[in-house]
């Protein structure tokens, strides 16, 4: 006969608060990335353990027992502490990490996370590196979630509340401006999607403004946006990251300061608060680096009157 499972594992632990996070057997695996019996099998050697319940597995979604309620206190301790004592490993020396989990918008995989990650990779040498890239609320939500140690994203502004759980670290303050086809005339707005973040800060902005352009596109691809804007199908609104990801397209087109009021974005370099020691700090001190001399240098010399606006933080 095998032996009982005598051990809770952080393995199961983490899986133990996924579930109670996300409310089904299901969710907690997609976030996991792993299959729900993997997960049902998980939860059942802990409560075989625990010799107790932790779940009323009848409500949907799942809620949590008596118990569970009493465990799940004990089991965010736990897992806090096991990445602080990881942090306290790699605070005074990078190589230590053995994984690290990034997590960068679109706009820099062109030219800086590459630069980014050879960097990093001179410095860790024994690490592996785990990429993700995405919409901001994306990266900012399996942040919370625990799928990644530091995102670089938009921050929400006033449409994001945080509670405290993350440490910002600023990178990048840039405005947003117009793009114009060369020689063309009245064109409608070709719009950045509202499906993510920068399309609703644009789309927020034109009715505060109480400006109603036609609108013929939207897109949530800035190649695409720039192939039509470059073959006068319209005019957009982009940030100057947005221009050099899409670099080849900008002879065809003119940068303009944006009409009216100005409207700008913050990037920043997310961790969870007090988890990673000063690894996040040394983060965005490279990204800073990089993007300051790949990005806002060689842009401020093409368009000078972007100097005030362009800065890092």
């Amino acid at each position: 006969m095998a032996e009982a499972q005598t051990r809770v594992t952080l393995w199961g632990i983490e899986v133990f608060l996924a579930v109670a996070e996300e409310g089904t057997i299901s969710a907690a695996a997609r976030r996991l990335g792993v299959s729900p019996p993997a997960v049902s099998q998980q939860l059942a050697a802990i409560e075989a353990t625990l010799g107790a319940v932790l779940f009323d597995r009848a409500a949907r979604p799942f809620a949590l027992t008596p118990a569970g309620s009493l465990f799940r206190r004990h089991a965010q301790v736990i897992l806090n502490t096991e990445a602080e004592a990881r942090a306290d490993l790699a605070r005074a020396d990078l190589a230590r990490l053995s994984t690290l989990r990034l997590g960068m918008i679109e706009d820099l995989d062109a030219e800086v996370t590459p630069a980014l990650l050879s960097g990093l990779a001179q410095d860790m040498a024994d690490c592996r590196f785990l990429l993700e890239t995405g919409p901001s609320h994306r990266l900012l939500d399996k942040l919370e979630a625990r799928a990644l140690d530091l995102a670089v994203a938009a921050e929400l502004g006033a449409d994001g509340t945080d509670g405290g759980w993350r440490e910002v670290h600023p990178i990048l303050t840039e405005p947003f401006v117009a793009v114009r086809p060369k020689a063309a005339g009245d064109v409608p707005l070709i719009l950045y999607s509202a499906r993510h973040l920068m399309g609703r800060q644009i789309a927020g902005h034109l009715a505060r403004a109480n400006q109603r352009p036609q609108v013929r596109f939207e897109l949530d691809s800035y190649h695409a946006i720039l192939a039509l804007v470059a073959q006068g199908a319209g005019w957009t609104i982009l940030t100057p990251l947005a221009l050099h990801h899409a670099a080849r397209f900008l002879n065809a087109v003119e940068v303009q300061p944006l009409p009216g009021a100005a409207l700008s974005r913050s990037i920043s370099l997310s961790a969870r608060a007090g988890v990673m020691g000063d690894v996040p700090g040394r983060v965005a001190q490279d990204l800073r680096r990089l993007i300051g001399s790949r990005i806002v240098t060689p842009t401020v010399k093409t368009w000078p009157w972007l100097g005030p606006d362009l800065r890092l933080s």
